[in-house]
């Protein structure tokens, strides 16, 4: 095992000159971003990788076959029908583990370094904030902002306390509590278009004539084209959501404006790339 780790450079391999020649192995820079204690300050790769090699997550890979052929979903072909975050809301343990995903914490710090949009926000409301740390680090840089963290109870119960951060529980395809600008970090990928569409009118909803919803996605090219990381990144992430996510995947521009003007946003902004991902603005005035 350590040997194929340092095939892929996430550890090196040397040798003790005294006696038998030993090797020895330690670990390179980018093992830091596998190590839990920097979920809050860089984010965490070591949740995310446990998360995605539970048999919960694993045993839809099995009907991969199935759902290509016959149609159909298949994460609830391998739980009995049921969805994704149904089966969260009767699995503890997995509801935990998928809560305590940390990583997108390091694109959340990238994005506060490139995207100036919150500066003018009262009121932000994290749509499907999950246990909230997105919102803890916006307002950690921006203790101007109320943040309201929007989600099922189910994810709220492991929330713990932000400052400026109120934890609200609630069904976002009822209705979104009222903001001046609203995030949806990772939500959309998991959903159909039209669902989504349900999602972002109650949030067009909930906000001023003057405000805008901060998507944080992936953004799919047009082209797979060899050598392209982000391209690498993106239909890998569309596979996950293939087998983990009823209807659920990654998208366009194009689809990306599609849902925009579906959803009565007047104006879809592509503002500006963060590692992989990209902020995008749905704005209901075109400003």
């Amino acid at each position: 095992m350590l040997r194929l780790l340092a095939s892929y450079s996430m550890v090196k391999c040397g040798t003790v000159q005294a006696g038998k020649g030993e090797r020895v192995y330690r670990a390179e820079p980018i093992c830091r971003f596998f190590l839990k204690d920097n979920i809050q300050d860089i984010g965490s790769l070591a949740s995310q990788v446990i998360v995605n090699f539970d048999s919960v997550f694993l045993s839809t890979w099995g009907q991969l076959k199935d759902v290509v052929l016959e149609g159909g979903d298949a994460f609830g072909r391998a739980h009995g029908g049921m969805k994704l975050f149904d089966h969260m809301g009767t699995d503890e343990r997995f509801s935990k583990l998928f809560n305590q995903t940390g990583f997108t914490i390091a694109v959340v710090k990238k994005a506060l370094e490139v995207y100036q949009g919150f500066k003018d926000v009262n009121v932000l409301v994290d749509v499907g904030g999950g246990v909230g740390n997105t919102l803890g680090v916006v307002t950690s840089k921006y203790p101007n902002i109320k943040g309201i963290n929007f989600d099922l109870t189910c994810a709220l119960a492991q929330a713990p306390s932000y400052p400026g951060v109120e934890h609200v529980p609630g069904d976002m395809f009822v209705d979104v509590p009222k903001g001046d600008a609203m995030i949806l970090k990772r939500i959309l990928h998991d959903w159909t278009d039209e669902d989504c569409v349900k999602i972002l009118k109650n949030c067009w909803k909930s906000l001023p004539e003057n405000g805008k919803v901060v998507v944080i996605e992936l953004v799919t090219p047009d082209d797979a084209e060899n050598g392209d990381i982000n391209a690498n990144i993106a239909f890998d992430m569309d596979m996950l959501m293939f087998t983990q996510c009823s209807g659920g995947k990654e998208r366009s521009r194009a689809e990306f404006e599609a849902l925009a003007a579906a959803s009565g946003f007047t104006h879809c902004k592509f503002v500006c790339p963060a590692y992989h991902c990209w902020i995008i603005e749905f704005c209901k005035e075109n400003v």
